[in-house]
């Protein structure tokens, strides 16, 4: 059969007249020696216009025959007609013709495969580029095709131009190592590839906000940015850049649903649509919304469109390119606007059965569904809080308008706890100040407590948590009566309690309520109360001299952590720094060295933050006493004066003013002088005031001055009266005659 071939597919077309030369591509192409390169991307990604550059740089490094394919070649025959067409437009002495009446599978595999290889061999360096290989879909075609890459002779290449990802030889090619793939990723532009680009179509630089905005629309995707570049080329109005940058994107729009979604089928097209609600196209959800072929078609379009991306860390999930969003949102918004609402919905329950909380409320935000979204924080909140991931139920609720969770006392008190899991009393305070507000003190939230109950537990860990303990005492006291046992909150409250009682030196009381938080931690399955609690009892039972018990409880939290994963969370401090007392005390400084680093890494979230001056102090005295056994004056001094200044965070220093005081007999800094010394006018004022029951903020109140000015005098007195609390102050103060 003999076939005529129009020579203009002999040959490329001409070059575009803004051509940007892709010298990292070229360097690519050139120095690839695999006998089969498969460049493969998506329409306007320009394949074309780069393998048109490389086969005229060629020069005398060989042959190059030029092949474009369309839909007419979508048969044998006229393929090999083409090809063979195309070898002797180069090779005019090339003896294979194709002049047999009908084209067959079996004559092609008897008679005109081994004539072409053997014709071809010998000839010298010769190079085929076919491109748009998309249009061969015919499979008796395909399989010719393939056939024939499969046995290429020496010096011969072939160059496959592509839409589609290429199916046939590939992976045999892939594994013998003979194939040489260009994709997608590798022909969108870089920053400043388009850089380059804009500049030569607007005929200056752009902005850079323009030019960021234009990148970040196309992705580097060669089409879109000649389009939009070419938009603002002939804008009339350099003033309105938006209006500008709007109307390009209309216009790749425009492009896009020309040259990829008209060329689909109808089953494919509605998979887009009704998917296009999802952010990630994963097999799961597109069943949920487009039906039991959805991973069939997922998988088919991915090959064949390319507009959908990978997504790195997620097997067999994809994104669409951002053109591709938007178009397709343009089009269910226009053709089925309430449809988008249903599919939103449906998303949202197919999220929340996986467990997925974050998708499940932003699909039930974007489906008109407040109620149902909060619904879903309530529900699984608590376990995401218990095992370390307040950040993420944080992020929960940043997807509900603000209105809606001020609105609603569960929700703040949820925000509250999602702010104290990350170590933020002051974000969790402010929540809690709007709970205050709310009339809904008898509703449930989490397990087994109301709002107010819940709010009290919360705002008695926030006062922990800023060291705030003569306030928190109480308000822990009264938090832990309000609890259910077994429960989460019982866990928090008596937690919160016991560290109180453990900083103004109360061993033993705070021994048996952090043994009663860890029995409900363990009930309720609360691994952050129960690193706490474990880290707790650990520097309790170090604290009162009792080493054999602070080590067995130090292995127990660095196992819970472990086991949560929450070696690096705040909570599990107490557990690092109780073991580094412990090497201390055995003369292990080397290992206790490397134990207060994990202590410091744990830390650090509440260092941004400003909270837990108590543990900060404790862990700058384990470091000074660290400092100390090394004889290492200046780095001694150093951590006292840094354990000093968290402690003067603390409403009350307690255990720690003992505890700088011990270390400053061993160390060249006298931190705490013998015997009473004199208060100033001010901190007798002070001390008067701490005989009654006011907190320190209502003394600063009454005395209009700073809580923090109260503070430092408070530390002041303890320091000179040589007391750890409040009560052993007033004391000695008496037996001085101070009072």
């Amino acid at each position: 059969m003999t076939s005529s071939v129009p020579i203009f597919k002999l040959r490329p077309a001409d070059q575009p007249p803004h051509l940007l030369t892709r010298p990292r591509l070229l360097r690519r192409l050139d120095a690839s020696t695999e006998p089969v390169v498969v460049v493969s991307a998506p329409a306007g990604a320009g394949k074309t216009v780069l393998l048109t550059e490389w086969s005229r740089s060629l020069g005398t490094r060989g042959a190059c025959a030029w092949l474009s394919l369309d839909a007419h070649d979508n048969a044998p025959g006229r393929l090999w007609a083409g090809i063979l067409r195309a070898l002797q437009y180069v090779r005019p002495e090339l003896p294979v013709r194709l002049d047999s009446g009908e084209w067959t599978l079996d004559a092609w595999l008897e008679e005109l495969l081994p004539s072409l290889v053997a014709g071809l061999d010998g000839q010298g360096p010769l190079m085929l580029i076919l491109d748009g290989v998309e249009s061969i879909t015919d499979v008796d075609a395909v399989r010719s095709l393939s056939d024939f890459l499969a046995r290429l002779p020496q010096g011969f290449r072939v160059i496959l131009s592509t839409r589609h990802v290429p199916g046939g030889p590939v992976p045999t090619l892939r594994a013998r190592g003979a194939i040489a793939e260009l994709d997608q990723h590798d022909l969108a532009f870089t920053p400043e590839e388009a850089q380059v680009l804009l500049t030569d179509l607007l005929g200056s630089a752009p902005a850079p906000d323009t030019s960021s905005a234009l990148y970040e629309a196309t992705e580097g995707w060669a089409a879109a940015l000649c389009i939009m570049g070419r938009t603002l080329a002939l804008s009339t109005d350099d003033a309105d850049t938006v209006a500008d940058l709007a109307r390009g994107r209309r216009a790749v729009t425009e492009y896009v649903a020309t040259e990829v979604l008209c060329r689909l089928t109808t089953e494919q097209r509605r998979f887009l649509l009704r998917t296009s609600v999802l952010d990630e196209l994963s097999a799961g959800p597109c069943q949920a919304l487009a039906g039991h072929r959805a991973g069939v078609l997922l998988r088919e379009l991915a090959r064949t469109v390319q507009l959908l991306v990978p997504v790195a860390t997620v097997p067999s999930a994809y994104r669409r390119h951002r053109a591709l969003s938007a178009l397709l949102c343009d089009l269910l918004g226009s053709e089925q606007p309430e449809t988008a609402v249903s599919l939103h919905r449906s998303a949202a329950r197919w999220y929340s059965r996986q467990g997925e909380t974050a998708a499940a409320v932003r699909h039930w935000v974007r489906g008109g569904d407040e109620a149902a979204a909060a619904a879903s924080i309530l529900h699984d909140w608590e376990q995401a809080v218990s095992a370390g991931r307040g950040r993420e139920v944080a992020q929960w609720l940043e997807l509900l308008p603000l209105r809606t969770v001020a609105a609603d006392a569960r929700l703040c008190v949820v925000a509250a706890m999602a702010a104290l899991s990350g170590g933020a009393p002051e974000t969790a305070r402010r929540w809690l100040d709007v709970v205050r507000l709310r009339d809904s003190g008898a509703e449930a939230v989490g397990e087994g407590s109301t709002v107010s109950d819940a709010a009290a537990v919360a705002q008695a860990v926030a006062c922990w948590l800023q060291g705030e303990l003569l306030t928190g005492d109480r308000l822990a006291e009264s938090a832990v009566a309000g609890t259910v046992p077994l429960t989460s909150w019982r866990a928090l409250a008596c937690t919160a309690r016991g560290t109180a009682l453990l900083w103004t030196s109360g061993y033993g009381e705070a021994e048996a309520l952090l043994a009663e938080a860890t029995r409900d931690a363990h009930a309720a399955g609360h691994s952050l109360a129960l690193v706490r609690a474990l880290g707790l009892r650990a520097v309790c039972a170090l604290l009162a001299g009792r080493h054999e018990r602070a080590r067995m409880l130090s292995d127990q939290a660095h196992e819970a952590a472990a086991t949560a994963g929450l070696e690096r969370h705040f909570v599990a401090a107490p557990a690092y720094i109780g073991r580094a007392g412990l090497l201390l005390d055995e003369g292990r400084a080397d290992e206790a060295e490397g134990t207060l680093a994990d202590a410091e890494a744990a830390l650090a979230d509440s260092s941004r933050t400003g909270s837990e001056p108590q543990m900060h102090a404790l862990y700058h005295v384990t470091r000074a006493r660290l400092a100390s056994a090394r004889h290492d004056a200046a780095a001694a001094r150093e951590a006292c004066e840094a354990a000093e200044r968290a402690a003067d965070r603390c409403e009350s220093p307690g255990v720690l003013t003992t505890l700088l005081g011990r270390v400053g007999e061993d160390s060249v800094v006298p931190l705490v002088e013998s015997g009473p010394q004199a208060l100033s006018l001010g901190e007798r004022r002070v001390l008067g005031a701490l005989c009654g029951p006011l907190t320190l903020r209502e003394i600063a109140s009454e005395f209009y001055v700073s809580h923090n000015t109260v503070k430092t005098q408070v530390r002041a007195i303890f320091r000179k009266l040589g007391a750890h609390d409040r009560s052993t102050a007033v004391a000695r103060a008496r037996e001085c005659g101070m009072l």
